[in-house]
């Protein structure tokens, strides 16, 4: 697993799977608080981020930025942390679980647990003391969220961007007047980092490309 460093306190955890795409996890570490998006392919594909924060005494929040089985398998190795995500994302993912796993589980790296999320919100979640802000953002899913690093000025889009620099456009569950919402959300936003599920490292113009694409 490649472990690549973004300014002074995020980490950015990324391994390619068999099948030739990226994933990437990221990892912030806060004043009060370390919070770790979204949790991989299952309890072996997220170990490198427990060993990593094996002697923080800083409490760990995950969120999950969607449903989807690719950003939530590792939820069970996290199992007595406070996991956050949109209230539409804990839905889907108990009702989509068993399906996902028929589906899928050729990926699974570890083992596959369903630990729902234990707080969830509906437009925006912001915790001051990190300067971390979770904003509902629909796009990829129904259920996208989006994680803003206000000190760093690094913002976290899920899949909200496409898988390559080939493919900006994501596959879209909303309708792309919604998805334009979406983007325009971003532009107004003050980031100049740019990460996401499967792409590289980005900066704040991928927006305007993306928008431009639609």
């Amino acid at each position: 697993m490649k472990i690549q460093k973004i300014k002074n306190r995020s980490v950015l955890f990324t391994k390619t799977q068999p099948a030739g795409w990226d994933l990437s996890v990221q990892l912030i570490m806060g004043n009060k608080y370390n919070y770790l998006i979204d949790t991989g392919l299952g309890s072996s594909f997220i170990e490198p981020v427990k060993e990593y924060i094996k002697n923080e005494t800083k409490p760990l929040i995950v969120i999950n930025t969607h449903y989807h089985w690719d950003h939530i398998w590792g939820n069970g190795s996290f199992r007595d942390c406070t996991i956050i995500s949109h209230k539409l994302c804990r839905e889907m993912m108990e009702s989509n679980w068993d399906e996902m796993i028929q589906k899928y589980s050729k990926h699974m790296v570890g083992e596959a647990e369903l630990v729902l999320p234990t707080i969830t919100f509906d437009s925006e979640l912001y915790f001051p003391e990190d300067q971390i802000r979770l904003v509902y953002t629909p796009g990829h899913t129904i259920d996208s969220i989006s994680v803003i690093d206000e000190l760093e000025k690094i913002i976290h889009v899920g899949d909200n961007i496409g898988d390559t620099l080939d493919e900006l456009l994501p596959s879209l569950a909303v309708s792309k007047e919604d998805y334009r919402k979406t983007l325009l959300q971003y532009q107004a936003m003050d980031f100049d980092t740019c990460l996401s599920g499967h792409n590289i490292v980005l900066d704040k113009q991928v927006i305007e490309q993306i928008l431009n694409l639609l």
